[in-house]
């Protein structure tokens, strides 16, 4: 069996508290370190460590075995001077990836300049996809891959239902690709109550069949997916 995957989450913060909680529940072992006694505190019985210290000095991150992590979380969201300080730090103690929060483009272009591997604007993020939900309601996720090209989940369009890959032609037609079909089956539980399992089909045929409730994840150009969506 792998090892866990080891993260540590400096600043604990609503971004911090919740990516920390998530990967704690996804069998990640999760090092959370605060200044705030109380957020310390409020996530001790949750994750694997939690720790009160300021990560700004370089001897605590020393302590803790920070270069020993798999993954370093930056989401110190009081102020660019402090996760600039904490980014710059990590990379020159060697720490393999390093991601960072961003609070604006300035922020994130200096977090990158001084070493994160990785940028994070959640705030933004959060609103394009809620205005993108709000105006497309069929889509249920989505997955910016650049400025041109994004991974969408939506809703099967009701002419597609019944039809096959191949008959809807979606390539020729959108120019996007399926890459999964989702669709949830019937089942009986062990109490004999009926319920429902999310089957995913990767990499689906051309002759396989499109089912009512069924979703499709389409990998394409941005602009070629929005002509999908209206569909």
């Amino acid at each position: 069996m792998a090892d866990k995957k080891q993260i540590a989450v400096i600043g604990l913060g609503t971004f911090g508290y919740n990516i920390a909680k998530v990967l704690s529940q996804k069998k990640c072992e999760v090092l959370a370190i605060d200044k705030d006694e109380e957020r310390i505190r409020e996530i001790s019985n949750i994750i694997t460590h939690a720790v009160q210290a300021d990560a700004t000095e370089e001897r605590t991150l020393q302590a803790l075995g920070i270069k020993k992590m798999d993954i370093v979380i930056v989401g110190i969201g009081t102020g660019m001077e402090a996760s600039i300080l904490v980014t710059l730090l990590l990379k020159e103690m060697g720490v393999k990836r390093i991601v960072a929060k961003a609070l604006n483009s300035l922020h994130g272009k200096i977090l990158r300049k001084v070493g994160a591997d990785k940028i994070i604007f959640p705030e933004r993020d959060m609103a394009l996809r809620l205005a993108e939900g709000l105006i497309s309601p069929n889509i249920l996720d989505q997955i910016e891959l650049s400025p041109y090209y994004s991974i969408v989940e939506i809703h099967a369009p009701q002419s597609f239902i019944g039809k096959t890959i191949r008959e809807i032609d979606i390539r020729a037609k959108y120019g996007v690709t399926v890459i999964a079909i989702k669709k949830k089956q019937p089942i009986v539980t062990k109490s004999g109550e009926t319920d429902f399992k999310e089957i995913v089909n990767i990499s689906p045929q051309p002759e396989d069949e499109i089912s009512e409730g069924a979703s499709l994840v389409v990998l394409g150009k941005i602009e070629t997916i929005t002509k999908l969506k209206k569909d």
